[in-house]
């Protein structure tokens, strides 16, 4: 059978299986529609494994990158989940104090996309802590359909308060200059949203297709906000006029993009909703807005 090329899939199969990522289908109703474009040649197993991740050969910044120094801590979060394992990198010569970023995991856990990215980023010149949500439950389990299924049992205003206690880890740690962002992806966007409400010094708050926060909680907002949007993604992004209506009413500072014919998730490299042009155009912009608000 030929390799599987990404513009031979139809949209259906991507939003299929954005609901099951979601957790809007079970996995059996997810194989059992999939079989409706097994179709010349396909089948349904080659079509699943077209669209699982690949963390294997899709790592950007090894952890043993001369670059960074990069490993594992503990810290308390006494509102939420108690004492939360987290991955804390930074760059391996630093003559002062760094700009902090939390990286915030998608609706699965602390897999190695998410620590691969809060690599990148300390690469960039920060210090970054990448939490685990999944901690008070034994962690990330080594794959995002477990991972998924964990996290759906955790309370997400107590997984809320483990990422704003990392802030404060952050902000306090001794290598950091007391200016803390975030950047979240997917379940990670919406935190981040929720920590500029919730935080009121929180430096900068980057979202890549995340949920947005009721109206009337924008006017605690104080963080300046750069927000990425698929096109494609009419679950989340359908969102965005009303929540641009209550910052624009708000005065807040933001910058938003809706990026042309892309998925949710686009920013993913591991997975065949990944597009190379978007992501790294959205994520030059967020290495500059976070220069600009973090240094």
């Amino acid at each position: 059978m030929n390799e599987i090329k990404k513009e031979d899939i139809k949209q259906e199969v991507f939003d299929l299986y954005d609901d099951y990522a979601h957790n809007r289908v079970s996995r059996r109703d997810f194989v059992q529609k999939l079989s409706a474009y097994a179709v010349g040649g396909l089948t349904v197993a080659s079509l699943m494994s077209f669209l699982m991740p690949d963390y294997q050969g899709s790592v950007q910044v090894k952890a043993n990158n001369p670059g960074i120094q990069s490993g594992y801590i503990h810290y308390n979060s006494p509102k939420g989940g108690g004492e939360i394992k987290a991955l804390l990198s930074m760059p391996t010569e630093t003559k002062q104090k760094l700009g902090g970023i939390v990286v915030v995991h998608e609706n699965r856990g602390l897999n190695p996309y998410i620590e691969d990215v809060a690599r990148r980023t300390a690469l960039a010149g920060f210090i970054t802590i990448a939490p685990d949500a999944l901690t008070p439950l034994g962690g990330y389990p080594g794959n995002d359909d477990a991972g998924r299924e964990m996290q759906s049992k955790r309370d997400k205003n107590e997984m809320l308060e483990d990422f704003i206690s990392a802030y404060y880890y952050l902000k306090n740690h001794k290598d950091c200059n007391g200016n803390v962002g975030v950047v979240g992806f997917c379940f990670g966007g919406g935190i981040a949203n929720m920590m500029a409400v919730r935080t009121p010094d929180l430096a900068a708050a980057v979202t890549f297709y995340g949920s947005q926060p009721l109206p009337e909680e924008v006017p605690e907002i104080k963080a300046p906000l750069l927000l990425h949007y698929a096109e494609l993604d009419t679950r989340i992004t359908g969102g965005w006029p009303a929540y641009e209506a209550a910052l624009k009413a708000n005065d807040k500072e933001y910058t938003a993009y809706i990026y042309p014919n892309v998925n949710h998730g686009f920013h993913n490299n591991t997975t065949p909703r990944y597009d190379k042009n978007a992501a790294e155009l959205a994520w030059k912009r967020t290495i500059d807005f976070f220069n600009e608000k973090l240094k």
